[in-house]
């Protein structure tokens, strides 16, 4: 007949927990949108394989060893009166297993034993008393998922019935409970997480998309499927497809990594690792930008001498080129900055030595017509240069003639002297005159 009071006083405060304010923690759920985890650029040559990393201790689904104790509430109690320190009161794990830490609460403080399929983690008081106040914290614990929640409410004794009743102070709900009066202390969590526990295998999923450059996050191509069961799909182009795998064994070890060999420049572009585990509620995205390089030149075979390439027995080796026959070998050398400054100098003199040529030839061409006018004997006279000299030729000979018509009247000291003045005066019989012997006589004078 004991059991009969306890479960009508359950649904008693039940009931009356539905006419007060009650606050409930977070929902605990994660929206299902990839958040980017990490993003990173890396650089392979072609030929070689390529490896982008992506690992994750959380989708570890073999890590469930507990099974029914990964799930855990706690209730801890803090700032009682005499300042206590916090100090636990009661716990419970998924699989039922309740335990009270102080003797003196076994009987008196109870959780639901569907808590874990209900979720109502409330903590029932059967008879409050002076010492129960201080703030209740409410403590969900999922060990495999990593999570963790709280929720806190503030409970006080009072001796008046009146003052009786719960109110939100803006952080947490404060419950004030007569003295000797049974207390619940809400906490009520309904997410998924907390309620059920589904076949890990169908809740983990991994797939690797490719983006080819240009091409936007939400038209990539996917790649691979992988479920934690073991099943794979392969996605993508023919000529990608044979090429990438991921471990058999990667939901064991939590590594997801993609294994491109050998990689070709076509397969340059972003790669994205997403990880999804519905019932934890985990959802990440890790970003890779995969540029291909050139592969790297092989080093050249080891010589023995630095001569001539004998052996060290003094024999010459073969020459490689005659066992593989005749070839044409094509070297191209290719230009540098040095050569087209060398074309340029050559150019540059060539203009500046016809300048020169140019400038000679000018002045050649003036000094000759400045010195055209002198007289040379070895070549002959222009027209020109006749009229000229006839014109100062009659220049002088009028002088000449004005002075010798001059009749002066001089008397003379013998008759050598006279006949010299006459001769002078007395024009000369025509004659053939010399031109260049009288330019020479008037020099002369």
């Amino acid at each position: 007949m004991q059991p009969r009071p306890h479960v009508l006083l359950w649904k008693l405060l039940l009931l009356q927990s539905a006419t007060v304010l009650l606050s409930s923690g977070p929902p605990g759920s994660v929206p299902a949108g990839s958040s980017v985890v990490s993003e990173s650029a890396v650089s392979w040559p072609a030929g070689a394989p390529a490896v982008l990393r992506c690992q994750s201790p959380r989708m570890v689904w073999t890590q469930d060893r507990l099974h029914d104790r990964q799930r855990v509430v706690h209730w801890d109690l803090s700032g009682g009166p005499g300042g206590r320190p916090a100090h636990r009161l009661v716990d419970m794990y998924s699989a039922g297993e309740q335990r009270v830490y102080e003797p003196r609460d076994r009987g008196r403080l109870l959780l639901p034993p569907s808590a874990f399929q209900d979720g109502n983690f409330s903590l029932l008081i059967r008879a409050v008393e002076e010492t129960d106040e201080g703030l209740y914290t409410c403590n969900l614990h999922h060990h495999y998922c990593h999570l963790y929640e709280s929720l806190a409410v503030r409970l006080q004794v009072t001796g008046d019935p009146r003052e009786a009743g719960a109110h939100w102070d803006g952080e947490k709900e404060v419950l004030v409970v007569e003295r000797g009066a049974p207390a619940l202390l809400t906490c009520v969590n309904r997410a998924h997480v907390w309620t059920d526990r589904h076949l890990e295998e169908a809740q983990q999923v991994v797939h690797w998309d490719r983006q080819p450059p240009g091409v936007p996050h939400d038209r990539a191509d996917r790649l691979l499927d992988l479920y934690a069961s073991g099943e794979r799909r392969a996605y993508g182009p023919p000529f990608l497809r044979d090429r990438v795998a991921v471990e058999e064994d990667a939901f064991a070890r939590g590594d997801f990594s993609l294994r491109i060999a050998p990689l070709e420049p076509a397969d340059e572009g972003t790669y994205s690792c997403h990880l999804h585990h519905h019932y934890c509620g985990l959802h990440e995205r890790r970003v890779f930008h995969l540029k291909v390089t050139e592969p790297a030149p092989d080093p050249p075979p080891p010589r023995d001498s630095p001569g001539n390439g004998s052996s060290p027995g003094g024999v010459p080796a073969p020459d490689p080129t005659l066992a593989r026959g005749r070839s044409v070998i094509n070297v191209i050398v290719p230009e540098s900055r040095a050569h087209f400054f060398q074309q340029l100098g050559y150019v540059l003199a060539t203009l500046l030595l016809f300048i020169l040529l140019l400038i000679t030839v000018v002045l050649a061409t003036r000094h000759r017509r400045s010195g055209g006018y002198e007289y040379s004997p070895r070549k002959p006279r222009k027209s020109k240069r006749k009229d000229g000299n006839a014109a100062e030729f009659a220049v002088a000979t009028g002088d000449q003639g004005f002075y010798r018509t001059e009749d002066i009247q001089l008397d003379y000291k013998n008759n050598i002297l006279k006949e010299r003045a006459e001769l002078a005066h007395c024009p000369l019989p025509a004659k053939h005159i010399d031109l260049d012997k009288e330019f020479r006589k008037e020099y002369c004078k």
